[in-house]
């Protein structure tokens, strides 16, 4: 007779697991009620100023961004933070939270951070997720609330890293999809090309130390300050 290995003890990991799968597909799922929709992160001046025109143009740039952004800033920002949630780290928190306001080179992208931080707060206090009052440092930003809500969700920190890049993907592709435009079929051939590239972000930010941290995107920074003015705009700024 057959005998069953699996013991409670596997059975309710893998509940948790399945839980914490669900709680990051949740974390970056489009539908959650925060607005980052509304952001094209300089992407919607880039069209505007003939620095991307197809589908090809649109690939290198996400893979440069990828590259020189968020493997140097965002995902190993968030490998820290959700280490100081799980330490209750709160000064650690804060600071983090505060380089990551100062690496924010346009307006248009501190007031992104600020705003969608602050409706996910709000999201959480709903859901009666959010921490204690003296862990929340003042103005957190999206980076710090989602690490937080990853550690909360308990997903492992590198499921929270893919996870994070691949929501960045899908607004970036949502963005262009509305203003390039393009069409779905090619937002779908740029994914296939982008994925090994986001697991090589995730890679990379993973072993980054504190002194190569910062993203090196002055096109993006420019194109960012350009779009506060520019004439037409389906994106906020």
């Amino acid at each position: 007779m057959a005998t069953v290995t699996n013991t409670l003890t596997d059975a309710s990991a893998a509940h948790t697991g399945d839980l914490a799968l669900l709680g990051l597909m949740q974390l970056v799922s489009p539908a959650l009620p925060i607005g980052a929709f509304a952001w094209s992160q300089g992407l919607e001046s880039a069209f505007e100023l003939g620095w991307v025109n197809n589908e090809a143009e649109l690939r290198e740039w996400l893979a440069g961004v990828l590259e020189d952004g968020l493997s140097r800033c965002e995902l190993p920002l968030l490998v820290r933070l959700q280490t100081a949630w799980a330490n209750e780290d709160a000064s650690t928190i804060a600071n983090w939270n505060q380089w990551l306001q100062a690496t924010r080179e346009t307006a248009e992208l501190s007031d992104e951070d600020a705003r969608l931080g602050g409706a996910l707060v709000t999201l959480l206090r709903n859901l009666e997720l959010l921490p204690a009052e003296w862990l929340i440092p003042a103005e957190a930003g999206y980076i710090t609330m989602f690490a937080w809500a990853a550690h909360k969700r308990f997903v492992p920190v590198r499921q929270t890293l893919l996870g994070f890049a691949w929501a960045w993907l899908e607004n970036q592709l949502a963005v262009a999809c509305k203003a390039l435009p393009l069409g779905h079929t090619a937002a779908q051939r740029i994914t296939e090309h982008l994925r090994p590239k986001l697991v090589e972000a995730v890679d990379i930010a993973m072993e980054r130390e504190d002194h190569e941290l910062g993203p090196i995107l002055p096109g993006l920074a420019l194109g960012s300050a350009l779009h506060e003015t520019q004439y037409s705009r389906l994106f906020r700024s």
